[in-house]
């Protein structure tokens, strides 16, 4: 299988038409239907069927297609970290990380990329998820690590990395403190503190009230520190990703027993726009590390 039999695929893929496709390919059609049959024979089957009005792909087609993507951007972010080696010109690169996820779990691929692109510029932002979006739309940042948005701009592609469970936060002389585990029930009553602009406030509510608990009432707040400060100050208990309020002594957290409140970590990135080399092979990266963890 040869690099431009590839490109040839993707662009046909995307046109579903050989004479654009070669268009495209700045190839002749024969040059490009020969290079697609020979690819298919490899492959041991069709992957796109002509028809009068239009052809579209197979299934062995769209099987492949994400595959050769991925292959295709691997190839020409390996080939362009070469060129930015040799001339030591690395371009900054500027992501989104969602408020409700800790850094330290990606700093695996952080810390792979660092090596690859020695004194790269991370430009590193915060957000909600409305922030995350527009980011994202407006061109602040090339890629975006958040749970899942709730209003998804309709360009965004999104990979799921991995899954993390959500547990229950209280401080350490609070009644629940040494019951090992606990089962939503036992939270009526409680008062509960809530980020509502964050991407994972409408999951943890359907929990709780899937459980006949009612937060209404809830504080609200913005920040890790703001919910610390609250929390330490006994003004009630939250629910949070499992990485998360890490950094305070007097906080415990909890597994909850009887349901399985987890949520995604997703890549997100903007389908069509041109990604810098360093944001592609940290997408990599970040598919090919996390693809079948999970946190526990």
């Amino acid at each position: 299988m040869e690099m431009q039999q590839i490109r040839y695929f993707l662009s046909l893929a995307e046109t579903l038409n050989f004479t654009r496709a070669a268009e495209e390919c700045n190839v002749s059609q024969p040059s490009l239907t020969r290079a697609i049959r020979l690819l298919e024979a490899e492959l041991g089957g069709e992957l796109l069927r002509r028809e009068r009005r239009q052809s579209h792909l197979t299934e062995l087609g769209l099987r492949m297609l994400p595959l050769m993507r991925q292959c295709y951007d691997s190839a020409l972010s390996a080939r362009s970290l070469a060129r930015s080696l040799k001339s030591n010109e690395i371009a900054p690169l500027s992501i989104v990380v969602s408020q409700t996820i800790n850094l330290t779990l990606l700093m695996p691929q952080l810390n792979q990329l660092s090596r690859a692109y020695p004194g790269i510029q991370l430009k590193l932002k915060r957000g909600d998820g409305d922030e995350v979006n527009r980011l994202l739309r407006d061109g602040g940042a090339e890629l975006a690590v958040a749970g899942p948005l709730a209003e998804l701009w309709d360009r965004l592609d999104a990979w799921p990395i991995f899954e993390e469970p959500l547990e229950l936060i209280v401080r350490r002389d609070h009644r629940l403190a040494n019951a090992g585990e606990v089962e939503l029930g036992q939270l009526a009553g409680e008062r509960f503190l809530l980020r509502p602009r964050c991407e994972l406030a409408d999951l943890i509510l359907r929990g709780l009230r899937a459980n006949g608990i009612d937060a209404v009432n809830a504080h609200e707040v913005e920040t890790d520190h703001d919910m610390i400060a609250l929390l330490e100050a006994n003004y009630g208990v939250a629910v949070a990703p499992a990485s998360a309020l890490t950094s305070s002594d007097a906080l415990i957290h909890l597994p909850i027993a009887g349901v399985d409140l987890r949520r995604p970590v997703i890549v997100y990135g903007v389908a069509g726009r041109r990604r810098s080399t360093a944001a592609t092979t940290l997408l990599n990266l970040l598919r090919a590390g996390d693809r079948q963890r999970s946190v526990n």
